[in-house]
């Protein structure tokens, strides 16, 4: 089969067509997935929701990367609204607007898994040679410190005044990248080697037939088999312009841990235990921002580069699970973070150039859960009590960091604001600002919906990445995670991502 690329948005009549594999979603598992399948000689087509963007039509402009690179228009929340959920969407998925910041999943957590979910032939040496080959694959390498920004440079300044534990991230960018700041908007000089950089164009020279602008509406089955997908042809807006459907006896969810359950909820499948959509994580994160005496420009250079994990154990019962980051957003993004209206908003950004900003994030153990409101997807989730604590941990350390680093003032925005200018100012971030719709989150690492396990009665896929009620469906996206994994999920995707997609080749070899 002749791979290529192929735009919904140009298309005007319905499309059918028949195919081994269909991947539904084109991020870092399902590119992953692309790949390997179709290098193994399969015949493999991607559909994607969003559009194909390149470096070409990144224009480093909020107003117009935004609702182009992030699910409802940068707009997705939580059901009450208290927390904004960062997605991605178009070929590559959120490997296009994330920082390139790329982490193993930890030992304690494989651990975990195999302990808990009867993930018996899942370690650390049994997933390190995929991690291996991923990294070598996409390029991932230490950031050299000399690269550290102005916001970097407080967080480790910060934390080695406080002696907190802290150290170098790996990053997956090339000789390209020239510090532009502009990560989250797409890389007008395609200094990412991000999926839709590397991954796609490799699935599509072995053969793979990629579209952009194809949602996705349902898997067909019958008798316990999948059949195929079921979905439409959008044009630039979304809006629909042609049916598409793609007959298979094989398929794989790979749009994300929120949209693939909600695919699998529209889909009807079986789900004798009420599983699918259970069981999502995200990764809340606290908002501090600090304000120095010197210009810090935390727009420029690479962002998250230095992380303190001082409060992150990933052990089993621990009651630190706070892991410190920088995290920063251009003026339109910062302006809607920051509190207050007009003039005293204006004050607040009067500051922008001498501001830095932390996200205590942490390795959630609420339990939230995504599901249909008629043809609508939900996200319900409610930090517990123990998260909430957690988040003020992590409000409070990141603010100390601050202080120690020389700030002279801290603000979490949160309703009324915290303000923190010296150490006794620390007592007031208290686990009850973090209410819902008090203390403002974010997250960006949405996993679980369709999680592995042994037992049927308390997971959807099993350790393969297949669908323990319907034959030939597979999961490769942070979907399949049974917990939090309490950082960064690209690598992990994309490493049990290729790992599941061999198990499809041996599937269907052995149904054939």
């Amino acid at each position: 089969m002749s791979g290529g690329f192929r735009r919904g948005r140009e298309i005007q009549q319905d499309v059918a067509a028949t195919a081994d594999v269909v991947i539904c979603g084109s991020g870092a598992g399902g590119s992953m997935a692309a790949r390997e399948l179709a290098r193994s000689g399969l015949s493999v087509m991607v559909l994607e929701e969003g559009g194909d963007h390149t470096a070409r039509d990144f224009t480093q402009r909020e107003d117009e990367m935004i609702p182009a690179l992030f699910q409802e228009m940068g707009g997705r929340r939580t059901e009450d609204l208290s927390v904004m959920i960062l997605s991605g969407k178009g070929l590559g998925g959120s490997t296009v607007h994330n920082t390139n910041l790329c982490k193993r999943t930890a030992p304690e957590i494989l651990t975990q898994w195999r302990e808990d979910h009867g993930l018996r032939g899942i370690s650390e040496q049994s997933m390190s040679p995929f991690f291996q080959r991923v990294e070598q694959d996409l390029g991932v390498v230490p950031i050299d410190p000399i690269r550290l920004n102005g916001n970097n440079q407080i967080l480790k300044a910060g934390a080695e005044h406080l002696r907190y534990r802290g150290g170098m991230l790996s990053h997956n960018r090339d000789e390209r990248c020239i510090g532009s700041g502009f990560c989250e908007l797409g890389c007008a000089y395609d200094g990412k080697l991000n999926a839709r950089r590397v991954l796609l164009p490799q699935a599509v020279e072995a053969g793979a037939i990629v579209y952009s602008d194809a949602r996705v509406v349902r898997v067909l089955h019958d008798d316990g088999e999948a059949r195929g997908v079921e979905g439409v042809l959008t044009d630039a807006n979304g809006r629909s312009r042609a049916g598409i459907r793609i007959h298979t006896r094989t398929v794989c969810l790979a749009g994300s841990a929120i949209g693939s359950a909600s695919i699998a909820l529209r889909s009807g499948i079986h789900d004798p235990h009420s599983q699918i959509g259970k069981s999502l994580r995200i990764h809340p994160g606290a908002i501090i921002s600090g304000v120095f005496d010197r210009v810090v420009e935390s727009f420029r250079g690479i962002p998250q580069s230095y992380e303190c994990t001082e409060f992150l154990d990933l052990s089993k019962g621990s009651n630190k699970r706070v892991w410190i980051i920088p995290s920063f957003a251009h003026p339109i993004g910062s302006s809607a973070l920051t509190p207050g209206f007009g003039p005293a908003l204006m004050r607040q950004m009067r500051n922008y150039p001498r501001t830095a900003v932390l996200a205590g994030m942490i390795h959630d153990e609420t339990e939230g859960r995504v599901y249909l409101d008629g043809e609508r997807t939900r996200i319900d989730y409610v930090p517990n009590a123990q998260d909430r604590e957690q988040l003020a941990l992590g409000a409070r350390e990141s603010a100390r960091i601050f202080l120690a680093a020389g700030a002279r003032e801290v603000m979490i925005p949160a309703v009324p604001p915290m303000y923190v200018r010296r150490e006794s100012d620390l007592s007031q971030i208290t686990a009850a600002r973090f209410a819902p719709n008090d203390a403002k989150l974010t997250a960006v690492h949405p996993m679980g919906t369709l999680r592995m396990g042994a037992d049927p009665h308390s997971s959807v896929v099993d350790e393969r990445g297949r669908h323990h009620h319907l034959s030939g469906l597979y999961v490769v996206d942070g979907s399949l995670f049974p917990t939090s994994i309490g950082g960064p999920p690209q690598m992990s995707i994309y490493a049990f991502a290729m790992k599941v997609s061999g198990h499809v080749v041996q599937d269907m070899r052995a149904r054939s």
